[in-house]
This record gives structure tokens, C-alpha cells and sequence, in this order.
């Protein structure tokens, strides 16, 4: 099959032949002419007749696709894969069949939620209701789960709607924030009374001196005794707020300096034993010189090596010893400081962190504590990367340690 091109090659050659052969032939003009015009005949059939190079387009339309139903959102294993990279638990609902749960949802609610009926798979009564009306899809707050999964707990779920009826519930645990709310909540409630019980015992004894037109020198001199009392109670407990304050500010800024630990301590048991405090002289150094370098902040240690003694010489028994111990444990140095009190019942040990927390509320204001002290030990320990223990049993006294990193 010839192209355009080369029939016409071809005729001009046939015509070119034709008219070599009519004048070897001998013929006169009139032959040769007759076979020129021959030639360019045949040519022009043999060109008209061959195909032309072409691009024929195929122009017949396909025929139609059948549109494929779009892919469900909760069936997409990118979603799934997301989904369990989520640390809230998720769930995906298909009315109100549970089609997808996520590793979140599965710990919270166990693995047989899948393809279970969600408002069963919850299992609480605002849940139920919500998911039971028509009108949840278009739901915009969140709805609060009180007591669940536990009693005091509290969690709650929002609804994303989907096409065809399909759902997505997510989960949020909002305890620890109601906890961190009630601790605001009684820590100020807690400072104001505390406040208030040394100024009104101020401001009635001063009263009560004003209005004496004459008073024995003993009667004032009592009355003024615990006005200074109180009001050095005030002070104190201005001191530890101011305290706890500054250690929670600090508590994300680890230490860069470098201090020794032992002679931290050495220096606050000497400044107890030169103080008037009669059980001073019952604290007992159970431990050598060697030095234990760490990364600190030496006035905060100095607070809480200064706040554990100082509770075991108050609620220990007097004339028994008040022990403290440091001691080397591997990369860790361990300060100890034990009583021989009345002991501490294992129900109470887990709170006695807590600001304002007391196990005999009457003994504690007797001898003067502010409730305060544990809680600043433990947030100075947390800021120095140490583990602080309670050990205690009751009617043998209590066991406070707390261990620290060593750096060398």
C-alpha cells in the first residue's frame, strides 16, 4: 500500500517510461503525447484510488460507565489507620450499629462494641437519650457523661454527622480537669480559712485588751502571747502560700546548679538544733560527710530538708528520737527522715500531699502546722526529678524519704 507521496513517484516514473518507449518507437508527436497523457491518467487513478495518510479519529462514544457508589468514610482504611492513632476514644456508627471503634474506644469499652448498638456499647442514661432522638445529628455541645465510666468521673461526647446516616461519637475524659477545678476551688476556700482563724483570735484579743480599763501584767502579757502567736501563724502560712507558689512556677525549669546534698542537709540540722524548738535537740545525723553532688536549687532543698525534719519533731514523741539519713544508691542518693510518733493509718498516707490535707485536724492546729509542708516537699522533689516515699504504721512512728539523681 502506497502512500500520497509515493503514487506519485510512481505515476511520473510510468509516465517518464511511456514516453521513452513511444519515441523509441519511433512515433511522431501525436504517440508520444497520447502516451503522456496516458500516464498522467494512470497516475492520477493510481493517486485518487490509495488511501491518504489519515489520522481517522475514533469518534464512536464509549459506553457508559455505571457511576460507582461513593466510598463510605468509615469504611476508608486511611480513616481506620487515623482513627487509631487518636488518643480520645472514636467511634463510627452507621445508625446506631457501631462499625468502627478505634484502640482508645476498644480500652474504654472493651472489644465487643463492634457491631453492637452503641447506645447499649456506652451504656449511660444521657448517652441513651441523645442517640435515641432524631434531632442528635444536629447536636452542637458536647454532652456531659457524670460518672462514667466510674463514679467521679466525668466524660463527654459529640456527635459528627454523616451521609446515609452514619455518625461519629467522640469521647473526651474531662475528670482530671473537674479534679484540678475542685483543688483550686478548696485550696482557696482552705487559705481563707485558715486566714481567718488567727485573725479573728488577733482581733478579739485585742479587743478584749481595749476594752480592760486595768489589767494585771500577767492577763496582758498572756493575751499578747497569743496575739504573737497567731500572727506569726499568719506569717508562716503567708510563707508557705508564697512558697508553693514559687516552686510551681519553677516546677517545668530544671536546676543548672551544682550543690551537695550532704551539706545541704548538715547546714538545716544545725539551724533546727540552734533554734528554741525543745525537740531540737532529738534530732540525730545518721550519716557521713561524703559529698553527693546533683543538679539543684540549694534554697529549695534547704525548704524541703527543713519541712520533713521539722514535722517529724512535731508529731513524733516527745524525747524520741527524730533520725536523718542519706545515703548513697547507685546514681541516686536517698535522704531519710524517720519518727517514733503516733503513726500514720494507710488510708491517709496517699493525700498527705495535698495542700491543707490533715489526718487530726485538732493535733495539727495544736502544734502549729499549716498544712502546707508535704505539699511543698513533694513539688520541689518533682522539679529535681525525685521520688518522695511515706512508709508508716501506726503506733511506731512514719518513714519520709525521697531520692534524688546524682551527678557524679
Amino acid at each position: 500500500m502506497f502512500d500520497r507521496l509515493s503514487s506519485l513517484v510512481v505515476a511520473l516514473t510510468l509516465v517518464a517510461i511511456a514516453a521513452i518507449l513511444a519515441a523509441l518507437a519511433g512515433g511522431d508527436a501525436l504517440a508520444i503525447a497520447i502516451l503522456a497523457a496516458a500516464g498522467v491518467a494512470a497516475a492520477a487513478i493510481v493517486y485518487s484510488a490509495l488511501p491518504g495518510t489519515v489520522i481517522v479519529e475514533n469518534r464512536a462514544e464509549a459506553a457508559p460507565t455505571p457511576a460507582l457508589p461513593p466510598i463510605s468514610l468509615l469504611r476508608h482504611p486511611d480513616f481506620a489507620l487515623w482513627a487509631d492513632q487518636e488518643k480520645e476514644p472514636l467511634l463510627g456508627c452507621d445508625g446506631n450499629i457501631v462499625t468502627l471503634a478505634n484502640d482508645a474506644a476498644i480500652r474504654l469499652l472493651g472489644r465487643h462494641i463492634v457491631g453492637a448498638d452503641v447506645r447499649t456499647a456506652i451504656r449511660h442514661p444521657a448517652a441513651t437519650e441523645w442517640l435515641s432522638n432524631a434531632d442528635a445529628a444536629a447536636m452542637l455541645e458536647p454532652i456531659n457523661l457524670i460518672d462514667f465510666p466510674r463514679p467521679g468521673q466525668r466524660w463527654t461526647m459529640r456527635i459528627a454527622s454523616l451521609s446515609g446516616g452514619q455518625r461519629i461519637l467522640f469521647l473526651a475524659d474531662r475528670s482530671a480537669i473537674d479534679a484540678a477545678d475542685r483543688m483550686r476551688s478548696d485550696f482557696v476556700a482552705n487559705a481563707s480559712h485558715e486566714l481567718r482563724t488567727p485573725l479573728a483570735a488577733i482581733l478579739g484579743y485585742v479587743e478584749t485588751l481595749q476594752d480592760m480599763n486595768e489589767a494585771d501584767s500577767a492577763t496582758r502579757h498572756r493575751f499578747l502571747s497569743i496575739i504573737e502567736r497567731e500572727a506569726r501563724r499568719m506569717q508562716q502560712l503567708v510563707i508557705d502560700l508564697l512558697s508553693i507558689s514559687r516552686v510551681e512556677a519553677d516546677r517545668f525549669r530544671r536546676p543548672t546548679a551544682q550543690v551537695d546534698l550532704t551539706a545541704i542537709v548538715r547546714a538545716t540540722i544545725a539551724q533546727l538544733k540552734d533554734s528554741e524548738n525543745p525537740r531540737a535537740k532529738d534530732v540525730v545525723a545518721a550519716f557521713d560527710d561524703a559529698p553527693l553532688s546533683m543538679l539543684g536549687d540549694e534554697a529549695q532543698l534547704g525548704q524541703l530538708v527543713h519541712n520533713i525534719i521539722f514535722n517529724a519533731m512535731k508529731y513524733g514523741r516527745a524525747d524520741t528520737p527524730v533520725t536523718v539519713e542519706l545515703l548513697r544508691e547507685g546514681p541516686r542518693a536517698r535522704l531519710s527522715v524517720r519518727d517514733e510518733g503516733e503513726g500514720i493509718a494507710p488510708d491517709h498516707l496517699p493525700r498527705l500531699t495535698e495542700r491543707f490535707y490533715r489526718v487530726d485536724e485538732a493535733r495539727s492546729r495544736s502544734v502549729g502546722g499549716t498544712g502546707l509542708g508535704l505539699a511543698i516537699v513533694k513539688h520541689i522533689s518533682e522539679r529535681h526529678q525525685g521520688q518522695l516515699d511515706i512508709e508508716s504504721e501506726v503506733g511506731k512512728g512514719t518513714r519520709v524519704s525521697v531520692a534524688f539523681p546524682l551527678n557524679g
